[in-house]
């Protein structure tokens, strides 16, 4: 199985440095979250890592290979992107058997069935897939590519929730049949949270978190109840945020549990809440 190791890359346009020696591994049979704001600099890291820019400064290594400009190393990876890299005019049908020929574990009769689960008629040419069809027919080739390492980039955009639901039980099934290297980008955290088990989060072009995801929701906890109850016991603490419904208050904290009053309930923090704390300006 594969790992990425990324050492030092810093990566610049113009005035603007898109990453500032980022310095970061993806280990083999995990499923990451790559998380980050609009601008943050996760598409360009992901653009890096697959041979479409190229660093100013750095390397990156697959399996200790260095992976700029070596199809060996690059072969393991399959990257779906927002773009449909596709021609338009090929059928469903068709671009598996296109992709078959590219990587060659891929599996058609797993593809297939996964078009039976989504309702993908394979016959439709892709320039007549709606939007969120044409990203369950490149989620359809990420998962069936049998490539070891797989990169997910807003994979469900224009899905619909069921289908959402259906792509994240599909990527836990696939994962548990054949542990690999899964890296998942989305702004949709917390439909991730319960998926992944390690997160990567980028703010202005840096890693600012690297860590398990059990990990990370131990930082903090949360305290339900009454608007009153829950204001008094959070002066003074370390508040990432809030939600109010009526006199029903709930608030998220930084810190441990211990001095919680009987009167207000506990629970965990949500990765999402830390996210928006972590990378505000």
């Amino acid at each position: 199985m594969s790992k990425i190791e990324i050492k030092s890359i810093t990566k610049t346009f113009g005035e603007i440095a898109a990453l500032k020696e980022v310095s970061v591994t993806f280990e083999e049979n995990h499923i990451y979250g790559l998380l980050g704001r609009n601008g943050a600099g996760k598409t360009t890291l992901l653009n890096l890592l697959t041979g479409k820019l190229f660093p100013d400064s750095g390397e990156i290594l697959i399996d200790g290979e260095r992976a700029l400009e070596n199809d060996r190393a690059l072969s393991k990876m399959y990257c779906m992107t927002e773009l449909n890299l596709y021609p338009e005019k090929m059928r469903v049908k068709e671009a598996f058997r296109w992709s078959a020929e590219f990587y060659p574990d891929f599996n058609t009769e797993y593809a297939n069935s996964l078009c039976e689960k989504f309702e993908l008629k394979t016959n439709l040419k892709i320039r007549n897939l709606s939007t969120g069809y044409h990203s369950i027919f490149k989620i359809i080739i990420a998962l069936s590519c049998g490539t070891e390492i797989v990169i997910f980039d807003e994979p469900v955009l224009g899905l619909d929730a069921n289908h959402r639901e259906l792509f994240y039980k599909e990527l836990i099934q696939n994962f548990s049949d054949a542990p690999r290297t899964f890296i998942l980008s989305t702004h949709l955290i917390e439909e991730i949270a319960s998926i992944i088990d390690r997160v990567v989060i980028i703010k202005n072009g840096k890693i600012i978190m690297d860590d398990e995801v059990q990990n990370v929701i131990s930082m903090g906890f949360s305290v339900s109840g009454s608007a009153d109850a829950v204001d008094e016991y959070i002066k003074r603490k370390r508040v990432l945020g809030f939600d109010t419904l009526g006199n029903f208050k709930s608030a998220y904290l930084l810190g441990k549990s211990d001095d919680v009053p009987s009167s207000l309930e506990v629970g965990k923090l949500e990765l999402q809440k830390l996210f928006i704390q972590l990378t505000n300006a």
